[in-house]
């Protein structure tokens, strides 16, 4: 997997990723701003800008006629908001690369913003809110974010809540959009049967035109200090759904490859330690996994599980007693290798598809301002030791870093909880 990189006059870094064997093309345009970057009565302008980019523009005037036009020919369209990255992407045959970037450059180049889609628009997205609202697994994975990272920006919902929604103005969104969506902090990652001549002189034509801008700059994040910490949130269910994390590394940490093969042995598979501990061996739950949650400056390591409220002390204490295990004992060299082979077979698969392509290089160029290979990638993987994944599992797995976020039936209850967040 080979590309080109040019980067144009005002700043905007096209990339181009050619693989000739493929029928798709895959375009993703990157922008290096997200949730974390919005004053506190804004929250969740990003996410609102991201929805509104699809609401018309003067060529395509209505919603249907922009996923019409993409649809129309087997396509794909769609768009994400992350707390440092929106981006927007669309896939489709190869023939019709001309006209998925017309579809996209238009959207980000010409969105009407009309006053009465945006109070449509603002609508649908309190009730996207509400929706994860009252679906306890997302709760719990949003309330775990906010117990890492408290009150500033980066422990908010992506979304916002629906009072700062509900006062977002048409004003704000363009003045929003005007100062975060610059070419100097904007990626154009393309990968399929195409030509960088072809992708390069497109974007120049377009976006290439826009002046340049500074990039935008978010307030510095940390993890809150003083553990162990918790948020218990009370809702009617038949199940827990709870998260134990702990504070990590930011993606720019060089350790985010020990990271990862931590997170595999722990969490990732059926074959992982607490899927097999937790399902398997003890029958606590159905679901039980573990992730990594990285920024530039922060990040944390969270283990997600949805279990039977009898069980819910027994599932914390097993994972906690997972976490001491892999903290005070060496990792065999067995299960290191096959962390390593996960790893890299699951890389290696997903670069199949074009549209992984066109990420692994965008996402690398916006957050690293490199793009590895998959051979330097394979290279950091290979040299994880066992001894370097108990080193950072003594860092993380101490008792004043345990984070806990329950969602469930308990009123009262938080000295009950944070009487087991020890190891």
């Amino acid at each position: 997997m080979g590309y080109e990189k040019t980067t144009l006059n005002n700043g905007v870094r096209v990339i181009s990723n050619s693989m000739p064997h493929t029928q798709s093309v895959s375009t993703i345009l990157y922008y290096g701003v997200g949730s974390r970057y919005e004053e506190d009565k804004l929250a969740g302008i990003s996410h609102f800008i991201e929805h509104m980019v699809f609401k018309g523009t003067n060529k395509r005037p209505t919603a249907k006629a922009i996923s019409e036009a993409i649809e129309a020919v087997g396509g794909v369209l769609n768009a994400s908001t992350g707390r440092e990255v929106t981006n927007y992407w669309a896939k489709v045959p190869k023939a019709h690369f001309p006209l998925a970037f017309d579809v996209l450059s238009d959207m980000m180049l010409n969105a009407k913003f009309d006053p009465n889609e945006i109070e449509k628009e603002r609508k649908v997205i309190i009730e996207e809110i509400h929706m994860t609202l009252d679906s306890p697994p997302d709760l719990a994975n949003e309330i775990i974010a906010n117990v890492i990272w408290g009150d500033q920006p980066a422990g908010r919902d992506i979304a916002g809540n629906d009072e700062t929604v509900g006062g977002i103005k048409r004003e704000h969104l363009m003045s929003y959009l005007q100062k975060n969506y610059l070419p100097a902090d904007m990626i154009v990652s393309v990968a399929g049967n195409i030509e960088h001549a072809e992708v390069v002189k497109m974007v120049e034509a377009t976006l290439g035109q826009l002046p340049a801008g500074e990039r935008p700059a978010a307030k510095p994040t940390v993890a809150v200090n003083g553990g162990p910490r918790q948020k218990i949130y009370f809702k009617e269910t038949e199940q827990t759904n709870l998260c134990v994390a702990v504070p990590s590394l930011a993606y720019v940490d060089p350790r985010r490859y020990i990271l990862s093969i931590l997170d595999t042995i722990m969490g990732s598979g059926m074959s992982s330690r607490l899927f097999q501990e937790i399902r398997e061996e003890r029958g606590l739950c159905y679901t039980v996994d573990s992730y990594a949650s990285q920024m530039s400056d922060t990040g944390a390591w969270i283990v997600y599980s949805g279990v039977d409220p009898d069980n819910t002390d027994e599932t914390i204490t097993a994972i906690l007693g997972e976490m001491r295990k892999i903290r005070d004992e060496r990792v065999s060299d067995a299960e290191l290798l096959k962390a390593k082979e996960y790893n890299k077979g699951r890389m290696l698969l997903g670069l199949e598809d074009t549209r992984a392509v066109a990420s692994w290089a965008g996402n690398q160029e916006l957050l690293l301002d490199r793009i590895l290979t998959v051979e330097e990638v394979v290279e950091r993987i290979e040299a994880v030791t066992a001894e370097q994944i108990q080193e950072l599992a003594k860092e993380m797995f101490t008792d004043e870093n345990l984070r806990l976020s329950v969602v469930g039936p308990y009123k009262d209850q938080d000295e009950r909880f944070l009487n087991l967040l020890k190891f």
